[in-house]
């Protein structure tokens, strides 16, 4: 399954750790070239994914739903991938 599909399914705590450790296996399998890892160092990722967070007030104006704080958190994860 890809990681979008994992994070579309986070729900609860079970598929938040499933996807948490998809995440980290996408990592560890990108090459230096040619990766869509948009942060390669902890800061970058933790400063882009708290501007994400910042910017679109922790996914609300993106539609994301602050009952499910799982998939709030989950997103906030991936963001720190791509977000730049």
């Amino acid at each position: 399954m890809d990681l979008h599909d994992l994070l579309d399914q986070v729900d609860d705590g079970q598929t938040f750790l499933r996807f948490a450790r998809a995440l980290a296996e996408d990592r560890a399998a990108a090459s230096p070239e040619g990766t869509d890892w948009q942060n390669d160092t902890i800061e970058s990722f933790l400063e882009c994914a708290v501007a994400w967070a910042e910017a679109s007030d922790f996914g609300i104006s993106q539609g994301l739903v602050a009952s499910n704080p799982w998939r709030q958190f989950a997103v906030f994860l991936y963001c720190g991938k791509i977000y730049e």
